[in-house]
């Protein structure tokens, strides 16, 4: 996308666990945003055009030794500037203000009382409620700055220098917990930087049939098809772009849910009538991970085993020189892949099959045409291509399919065990009608047997854990508060379904601190 004229804002990172979030909530203002590093040069931000910077927030503090900084040109610049949180201390340090520790530490929801109803506040209410997460705070303003906004508890909650167009807000705007944040980072983007809203779903679909139209040329592109949402999308988007010159292909690695290769088969081939290949290789991929119980070895794995039987399949269908695949932005930023936009600064949380999981030397050059888009925006893309609202609505299913979802090795019998309870899960939450308001709700094979009792006889079984999150674009999630009705009708069908089980738990961890998925 960086091709494309849209009117860009750039996110520097500076380590906060909120920064796809900013990136998210300024597409969501139909302007086009990207993540980089905090140290990204002023060179290379002005080569790329940007309309306006957000500096994020961070665990840091910026009086500590080594406490990371923006490059010093950015504040004579020129560019917009928003500091959020430790952005807008870094900016006041910068420029000549003070800070210190504050007195009392701010964190929760707080009442914001707006000064100046102008610029980042232009047209919004003098009272809002907001979401405060600080303990250090701006104690004196540089010179040309002004308090815009306050708390009881911070004088500054948000200050700015008009003229230069920086402004600096102690809360996050960002989160769900400040109702009108949208509005501020809206203002930012149209008010301050003055953007215009092109970042749509259409444009984005004509941008990339252009993109992949030139880079294809009359060449054929493999697809790595799983059924999904991203992976049907992307299989819509290519097909618009090149048409007969698309092959998908679905790789049966043996860990998918109960009947799904069936169902990918009869949809493909029957519905969307594309050139499909169906291809089992299950007894090669249980095969390569017999003893294998590190999370991460087994990702490397499949991620290899995917790749180089795509390669062997290739070949037998002709010279086939490109693949694509359905990577999302969240994905590549949580595997902190050098060379990417935030490799440089982003933490590895855990390594994606399609993305860090790749092997360095493959047979294809990758097409990845969402690799910039959150979950959300795939979503509606594949809505405006046409795409059955049964994939559309569908929740996301890890690439490695239920190896990940199996603590310890992964054994046939161990995914036919979870096979049934996935089905059961499933079944159950879409007959109480949560399927849609759920981002994910699965089970989790524990390598945990304990002591039960059934039919008057001891038991020595496995333990099934039980997750259900809501989240929007999976950078956060939170579990789920299911009714107990509900968590009762699934842990007696569990237990009375699947003889191997005798304990079903339910998981009440959010992410952060825990991730969606176990492995």
């Amino acid at each position: 996308m960086a091709k494309q004229k849209h009117d860009l804002i750039a996110v520097l990172d500076f380590g906060a666990q909120y920064s796809l979030l900013i990136a998210r909530r300024v597409r969501e203002c139909n302007v086009y945003c990207e993540v980089f590093p905090h140290d990204i040069s002023v060179d290379e931000l002005l080569k790329k055009e940007v309309k306006g910077v957000i500096i994020s927030g961070g665990p840091a503090s910026v009086y500590e030794e080594g406490a990371p900084k923006a490059d010093p040109r950015l504040w004579q610049s020129g560019i917009p500037i928003l500091g959020i949180c430790y952005g807008m201390q870094l900016l006041a340090k910068e420029l000549g203000g003070e800070v210190k520790e504050g007195k009392k530490r701010e964190y929760g929801k707080a009442d914001l009382t707006i000064d100046d109803q102008t610029n980042i506040f232009a047209g919004l209410d003098t009272n809002l409620q907001c979401w405060m997460s600080h303990g250090d705070t701006v104690m004196k303003l540089p010179s040309g700055f002004k308090q815009i906004a306050h708390t009881d508890n911070t004088k500054y909650a948000a200050a700015g220098d008009p003229g230069r167009k920086i402004f600096g807000v102690q809360f996050h705007p960002e989160v769900v917990h400040t109702p009108k944040g949208i509005e501020v980072i809206k203002n930012f983007a149209y008010v301050v930087c003055g953007c215009q809203p092109t970042w749509t779903t259409a444009n984005f679909i004509e941008e990339q049939i252009k993109l992949i139209r030139e880079k294809v040329g009359k060449e054929t592109v493999l697809l790595a098809l799983s059924g999904g949402v991203d992976s049907t999308t992307v299989a819509a988007l290519m097909h618009k772009a090149i048409g007969e010159q698309l092959v998908c292909m679905f790789i049966d690695q043996g860990f998918m849910r109960k009947n799904e290769a069936k169902k990918i088969d009869d949809l493909f081939v029957n519905r969307f009538k594309v050139n499909f290949h169906n291809i089992n290789a299950s007894v090669r991929f249980f095969d390569r991970l017999k003893g294998v119980v590190d999370p991460e070895k087994k990702r490397m794995i499949i991620g290899e085993n995917f790749i180089r039987t795509f390669e062997e399949e290739a070949k037998k269908l002709g010279r086939i020189p490109f693949l694509a695949q359905g990577t999302l932005y969240p994905d590549v930023i949580e595997s902190a892949v050098p060379g990417t936009t935030t490799g440089k600064a982003a933490k590895k949380i855990k390594t994606h099959h399609n993305v860090g999981g790749l092997p360095e030397k493959m047979g294809f050059k990758l097409i990845e045409p969402l690799r910039l888009l959150f979950k959300d925006e795939v979503r509606a893309l594949g809505r405006e291509l046409g795409v059955p609202d049964e994939i559309i609505s569908r929740q996301p299913f890890p690439g490695p399919g239920l190896a990940i979802r199996i603590i310890g090795e992964v054994t046939p019998e161990r995914v036919k065990i979870l096979q049934v309870v996935d089905d059961i899960i499933v079944s159950e939450v879409k007959k109480a009608g949560l399927y849609k308001e759920l981002w994910q709700s699965f089970g989790v094979l524990l390598p945990i047997r304990t002591v039960g009792v059934m039919g008057d006889k001891r038991t020595y079984l496995n333990t099934i854990a039980v997750r259900a999150v809501t989240s929007k674009d999976a950078m956060t999630a939170d579990w789920a508060r299911l009714p107990y009705e509900l968590l009762e009708i699934i842990s007696n069908r569990i237990i009375n379904e699947t003889p191997e089980v005798n304990r079903v738990v339910y998981d009440i961890s959010s992410k952060p601190p825990a991730t969606i998925e176990w492995e």
